[in-house]
């Protein structure tokens, strides 16, 4: 569920303008919407700052095609962008990937083809660019190109060693190094055999955990750590792929909540040596949520999580031995959080977060896993550790100190008491992407009245050198349609518990208040990703606005980055208070003067497509039609990890399950009120989950609308069957709230 943060109603991808126009209230079209160039405008995708960041890459997407991407760079100093990799001269677009690799990009949630990812090497010399299965070194100086493999086989995971000599990359399950002097490669792991494989994450580490590693070189390149994965015990499910060219049935491991996940075990070996065993423990029924080496090579950290996902263990292993001693323990009567912010200190104490005060914050240990102070603290929620300035006694973080509805980046002092510096100016959205050192950052911002653009920022904040900058100006894409639309309006109301629910409302195109309008609540409404923020609005909400919808997102207790008693309140009862607050934010509405209270719709996609199915089914639901996209509807049939961290298990929680399950209220769905939609060879969502919501509709007799989507996995991919999608959608809805004005 990871990573479908967003409805897919909403996706965009942003491009370089090519055109510009003079008039600034024109009628947004949906063919304008769904064309190249994005409507957006332009903005820099994975940018990254070498290692002595004197040069910044990101991946732009071709402005005549959003679907390809290559690599550019420019200057930190300053002069234009270049061209690093063009993706059409080396990318085939008719090459078929391994189903491992086509697995892996769909955890990632990548769409397009050509260059979809790539590393700098830690010397700062190469970056190194995996294509089409096969991987590229770029010589960051004279920028010339070298192909390093050259096999049928696809090469994935790519990535060098600190000193750049070593390749690593995993080829049909089997882990290789290839040393880049002498050109020999060398098999670092036994070669897969069965339901066994090496050097690559599971399937639960990926889509749930964010891990996507499953080797990790030392950082004096002598050792490489790496995973050993047996999916034997994981149930095999026969998943038809059914396309618009046939059928064919793909056997799957897929681990169902509360049936049997697969067998993680990890191991250390010298690059010239003998492999070693990391002991993990009896118990192999747990989850290695994340590992890191120490600074100096000496140790080998392993963040275990227990299957019931309420402790987390930081053990310190012995690389020599494969013995380990647990120097930190988290435990929670619900879940605990696995992130990225273990930071490792030169003399060997370490950064960590932890929500044991009610909120994330940041804390320092020595190097033994004492506690020497709390970092930061607050009615707030640190998101992440973005870097760590060691000579300035700073730790950089992202948070929305002041609302959860914006985010920025913040430092504090790692040994003195202070509070937070406040680095980039509020007001809207920031991701952040700073050099390890903290001396700069790449910084992508939007507000919902300014386009998402991309910088370089100093450690203050400083701007100094803009890398898109998408200036809304008369040559931007958007420029036409400006001042034709209204921005968002924020608020917030408050849940059963007196928590507050934060909501955005975009109201029509010339919005008179002495009219009553119909409303489309657009949700998501999981513990994934939160949908309210002060950000660049999509447009295809613009296009909602033209028909003449009000649009309304409200966020449920249970979305993130707010208190652990707000994200907790749907622990182990999915569709229990993030429903009573997706009724409490339709009740609002119905309050307005300008709503039209017997008109409100709601759509969302994933865990989005089951709050829809579930506020469609409460008795007397305020909502009069609904679109679900590719949603849950048995929480059984998805997956161990993500089900279980917020439901307990089946075996543990039969009412929990019994009361999220969509069929066990399904009376309550009025006649001609629903469209469900769904991929055919969705692999994340199985099919299933719409299908038996269909056969029951059926069996009573209550009418609905399906599509369904040949070949289509989790997300739908491309402007054509995005505009087919928004089409049927706001044809559904115009329908049904609009018949009888």
């Amino acid at each position: 569920m990871r990573k479908i943060f967003k409805s897919l109603f909403f996706s965009t991808i942003l491009l370089t303008p090519a055109f510009a126009l003079a008039q600034t209230n024109q009628t947004l079209t949906i063919d304008r919407v769904f064309s190249d160039p994005p409507i957006s405008g332009t903005t820099a995708l994975m940018g990254r700052l070498s290692p002595d960041g004197k040069m910044l890459t990101y991946l732009k997407p071709k402005s005549d095609n959003a679907m390809v991407q290559d690599l550019w760079g420019v200057m930190a100093s300053g002069g234009a962008p270049f061209l690093l990799m063009d993706a059409n001269k080396l990318s085939d677009s008719g090459k078929e990937l391994s189903l491992e690799e086509i697995a892996r990009r769909e955890r990632m949630r990548i769409s397009v083809r050509g260059v979809v990812s790539y590393n700098w090497d830690k010397t700062g010399k190469f970056i190194i660019v995996p294509l089409d299965g096969d991987i590229y070194a770029i010589d960051a100086n004279t920028r010339a190109i070298t192909r390093l493999t050259n096999t049928p086989d696809d090469e994935i995971d790519a990535r060098l060693s600190k000193n750049g000599k070593l390749l690593g990359f995993v080829r049909d399950g089997q882990l290789f190094v290839k040393n880049l002097d002498s050109n020999n490669e060398t098999a670092i792991s036994p070669k897969a055999e069965g339901d066994v494989s090496y050097g690559t994450s599971e399937f639960i580490a990926q889509e749930e955990l964010k891990r996507f590693e499953g080797y990790w070189f030392s950082p004096d390149s002598q050792m490489i750590a790496y995973q050993k994965t047996d999916e034997t015990r994981v149930e095999t499910v026969e998943r038809t792929i059914i396309g618009a060219d046939g059928t064919k049935v793909v056997k799957q491991k897929y681990p169902y909540a509360g049936k049997a996940n697969a067998i993680v075990e990890l191991y250390v070996k010298p690059i010239n040596g003998e492999a070693i065993k990391i002991d993990l423990g009896k118990d192999d029924d747990i989850y290695v949520a994340r590992v890191d080496w120490s600074l100096d090579s000496k140790a080998l950290f392993v963040q275990k999580l227990s299957r019931d996902q309420k402790t987390l263990e930081l053990i310190k292993f012995d690389p020599t031995t494969g013995i380990g001693r647990t120097i930190i323990t988290e435990k929670s009567d619900s879940w605990v959080e696995v992130n990225d912010d273990f930071s490792l200190l030169k003399g060997g104490d370490f950064i960590w977060s932890s929500e044991r005060d009610g909120n994330n914050h940041l804390y320092l240990y020595n190097k033994d896993g004492k506690l020497i102070r709390q970092i930061t603290s607050g009615n707030y929620a640190v998101k992440n550790v973005s870097a760590v300035d060691e000579n300035k006694d700073l730790v950089y973080f992202e948070a929305g100190i002041q609302t959860p509805i914006e985010n920025n980046l913040y430092a504090e002092k790692i040994h003195a008491k202070g509070k937070p510096i406040t680095i980039t100016k509020t007001g809207g959205w920031w991701s952040v992407s700073m050099a390890k050192s903290g001396t700069s950052f790449i910084g992508n911002y939007s507000d919902p009245q300014t386009p998402p653009n991309a910088a370089l920022y100093d450690a203050s904040g400083k701007k100094l050198l803009a890398i898109e900058d998408n200036k809304l100006d008369s040559n931007h894409p958007y420029y036409p349609y400006k001042d034709t639309y209204s921005a968002p309006e924020f608020g917030s109301v408050k849940a059963k518990d007196d928590e507050d629910l934060y909501y955005s409302i975009l109201k029509p195109r010339n919005f008179d208040p002495s009219k009553k309008y119909p409303v489309l609540v657009s949700i998501y409404g999981g513990p994934a990703n939160s949908v309210v923020k002060k950000t660049w609005v999509a447009p295809q909400n613009r296009l909602l606005q033209e028909k003449g919808f009000i649009v309304f997102s409200i966020d449920n207790r249970g979305t993130p980055n707010r208190s652990v008693k707000f994200t907790r309140a749907i622990y182990r009862q999915f569709g229990g208070p993030d429903i009573d607050d997706q009724i409490a934010g339709a009740k609002f509405l119905q309050s307005l003067p300008y709503v039209d209270k017997d008109n409100i719709g709601i759509f969302g996609w994933s865990q989005g497509g089951f709050v829809t199915l579930m506020s469609l089914s409460v008795k007397d639901s305020p909502f009069k039609a609904g679109v679900a996209g590719a949603p849950p509807t048995d929480w059984r049939l998805y997956d161990t990890a993500y089900t279980e961290r917020y439901m307990d298990t089946p075996q543990n929680n039969k009412d929990g399950y019994a009361a999220s399950d969509v069929l066990n209220r399904i009376g309550n769905i009025k006649p001609n009120s629903l469209l469900i939609a769904h991929g055919m060879a969705d692999d994340n969502v199985l099919l299933i989950n719409t299908t038996r919501v269909a056969a029951e509709l059926q069996k009573r007799g209550v009418p609905f609308e399906m599509m369904l989507y040949p070949g289509e996995h989790h997300g739908l991919k491309g402007y054509a069957r995005r505009k087919f999608q928004w089409n049927l959608m706001t044809d559904f809805f115009e329908r049904k709230l609009k018949s009888a004005q």
